[in-house]
């Protein structure tokens, strides 16, 4: 089964000779939706397939990766975290930068929640997707603003045929074999000269979950052993799309996604029940209509378009206790958002000779975000509160050939955000009365500029060395909210900073093939959370206080061992060193600060051996060592989760050359395991697929 985890390539149900491998990632590269692609710089081998910065369909298929979270954890540079608590939201990390520094696109049109950005990756579905593409480090600057320490994209699927269908299922066991949930995915397009069309359907449904044999609960534990406690979920994704192409170079597409999602929230397995926070979300919804195109003016340049308009809805409800019956308590409430957002791209590209091209870039956004909360016992709803905030973004990018295999790139960019209204319902700084008022509105700029030099003497051989310098604009959250009393706005905190460094290169060595990089970035003015002089001891706002260094290394390898065996693995040791800087105004040593949720160490390796026929036998396991968490005592302690190495099996078996049926396990040996304090990862559990394509 050729895979390529380096770029969009189809899965061949046999062994394949050069030839048939090329004419198969071809193939593959026409189901990919390239208007929606941004600018990853990682090279595209059609042989590799571990490694590298790009992720296809058939890898996330092949090692049963559902949801975002799951499916980057393949990538050298990237890991899935867990940030427990009451939210209990899937996260990624990218070289150490997390969600907030590192932006999330659909077809480079950025998902971004204006209150404080808090996106659950798990809610995000794999089935309908092409491609999941990661810049790390070095994001162009034509992609728009944000991407402190990288980018990632989701790249929805296009059809490359007059009739293009196909469906898979997916049953999901517990470890005792019993009911867990199912996936389904059902796409149907075509294709012709002039024009395309496509719908696809996804959804994924998960009943419970197991957690391992080896959990032993505590007297006073919450969580007993087998089912995870409150683990149900309900996800949903509906993409299509309709396009025109009225000839060879350009392409104009009108496409509308929505995903939907509802999910509980387990607790924490040793926490008191006194503070335990029953939270769940019977909607977290996203809306986006977007038109693409690019259109070919003459021989020399090309005009690329963006146009979209995005929404987002969601409710948080918190109950009493955990029968999530009643809302009499004052801790219960139900909060509410409902984001709107609007905006456009334009990008120009103009070759000015053969070997110099020039690129110029220019983003908009509009977002309004609106929250208003009810609350408990006396149901009363608060007024609406609207905050509303337009950002830009206009970048350059050259690209010249130096000499013979030689290429240099530079760009600059200048970002710049326009608050327009600021509102907060409660007791203002000045005192008196709950009243609705608002924020003095102070607006930011930053300059983003970077370059990178690439060799690339033959085609799977290539050196690079890049230099970046980007920031990332403060969430509505970090600048004004008060969290419950316990914080103090900060209207005038400026942008995050970062410079990040990039050494690496990859090449084939007969039948393997190497990928590597170190890296290095240097964080200044980062946001942290401080104890002010004169604020009391349970208080504390935000500033520009934090310096960090992050630095480490990649290195993927893969190997088409014999017609019947292909091995791989990838491996990244990530650093991260974390400083607040000295401010007379500030208390000193009001707690001891660490980082957390990032690995030293972390991997990926499997094999994929067809003892015969088209049946595979594919093991794979993914490991990571120690990574830091913390207690929900105050102060919080501070510990090492310990390391892990989770193996997965799948078989499968092609009946004919469109359908596929096979089964698995996900953790085999049933490891118990932690990504953070008080949140044990699934055990053991079994599952059935089927996929046709027509």
């Amino acid at each position: 089964m050729r895979l390529s985890i380096l770029r969009c390539a189809t899965v061949s149900m046999v062994a394949a000779v050069s030839a048939q491998a090329a004419a198969s990632g071809a193939q593959a590269d026409e189901k990919v939706f390239s208007l929606g692609q941004i600018v990853v710089t990682a090279p595209k081998q059609p042989d590799v397939t571990v490694g590298g910065s790009t992720l296809s369909a058939d890898a996330m298929y092949l090692f049963d990766r559902v949801t975002l979270d799951d499916a980057v954890n393949l990538i050298p540079g990237v890991n899935a975290s867990n940030s427990g608590g009451s939210r209990n939201e899937r996260l990624i990390f990218v070289r150490g930068f997390d969600r907030f520094q590192v932006p999330l696109s659909i077809d480079g049109i950025r998902v971004y929640l204006p209150a404080d950005n808090r996106l659950d990756y798990g809610r995000f579905l794999t089935p309908d997707i092409a491609e999941i593409q990661v810049a790390k480090g070095y994001a162009s600057v034509l992609d728009g603003p944000g991407a402190l320490g990288g980018a990632v994209n989701l790249v929805t699927r296009k059809p490359a045929k007059p009739i293009e269908a196909e469906a898979q299922t997916m049953l999901n066991l517990d470890r005792d074999g019993g009911y867990g949930g199912y996936t389904l995915f059902g796409l149907l397009g075509t294709r012709h000269d002039k024009w395309y069309a496509q719908a696809s359907y996804a959804r994924n449904f998960t009943d419970h979950w197991d957690l391992p044999s080896g959990y032993d609960p505590t007297p006073t534990s919450v969580q007993g052993k087998g089912e995870r406690d409150f683990s149900r979920s309900r996800d949903w994704r509906v993409n299509a799309k309709v396009g025109f192409t009225p000839n060879a170079t350009d392409e104009y597409s009108l496409s509308y996604t929505r995903q939907e999602g509802a999910k509980n929230a387990p607790l924490h397995v040793t926490d008191p029940v006194s503070i335990q926070r029953n939270w769940s979300w019977p909607y977290w919804n996203i809306e986006s209509v977007y038109f693409l195109s690019t259109t070919a003016l003459g021989d020399r340049a090309t005009l690329k378009t963006r146009i979209y308009r995005n929404s987002f809805d969601n409710l948080l409800r918190a109950f009493d206790d955990a029968t999530q019956s009643t809302q009499t308590k004052g801790r219960s409430f139900n909060s509410y958002y409902a984001d709107k957002a609007w905006g456009g791209s334009a990008e120009l590209d103009v070759a000015l000779t053969d070997a110099d091209h020039f690129s110029l870039a220019g983003h908009y956004r509009r977002d309004k975000h609106v929250e208003w909360q009810q609350g408990f016992p006396s149901g009363f709803t608060e007024p609406k509160q609207t905050n509303i905030e337009d950002t830009y973004s206009i970048a350059a990018e050259n690209r010249l050939a130096i000499a013979h295999a030689l290429d240099l790139t530079v760009g600059a960019s200048y970002d710049w955000r326009n608050l327009i209204r600021a509102q907060e319902y409660g007791t203002p700084p000045e005192g008196g009365a709950s009243r609705l008022f608002s924020y003095p509105l102070h607006n930011s700029g930053a300059f983003n500029w970077q370059g990178r030099l690439a060799w690339r003497p033959a085609t799977r051989n290539e050196l690079h060395a890049s230099i970046s310098r980007r920031t990332r604009f403060p969430t509505i959250f970090e600048r004004f909210s008060t969290q419950f009393g316990t914080a103090a706005s900060n209207p005038d905190l400026k942008a995050e900073r970062a410079t990040n460094y990039e050494i690496g290169g990859s090449r084939s060595f007969g039948k393997l093939h190497a990928d590597a990089a170190i890296f290095y970035s240097r964080i200044d003015d980062a946001i942290v959370a401080v104890r002010p002089n004169g604020f009391p001891a349970n208080s504390s706002q935000r500033r520009n206080l934090g310096k960090a260094n992050y630095y480490g290394a990649e290195i993927a390898l893969s190997a088409r061992i014999s017609p019947s065996l292909e091995v791989g693995a990838n491996y990244t040791y990530v650093h991260r060193d974390f400083h607040i800087g000295s401010d007379p105004e500030v208390t000193q040593n009001v707690t001891v600060f660490h980082l957390t949720d990032v690995p030293a160490h972390k991997g990926f390796a499997y094999a994929d051996w067809m003892p015969f026929g088209s049946f595979h036998v594919v093991p794979s396991v993914d490991f990571a060592g120690n990574r830091t968490t913390m207690t929900t005592a105050s102060p919080p302690v501070y510990y090492r989760t310990g390391a892990y190495a989770n193996v997965g099996l799948r078989l499968s078996y092609a009946v004919t050359q469109a359908i596929e049926l096979g089964i698995g396990a996900r953790n085999l040996f049933d490891d118990q395991y932690r990504l953070v304090d008080g949140f044990p990862e699934p055990g053991r559990s079994f599952y059935a697929s089927a996929r046709a394509k027509y």
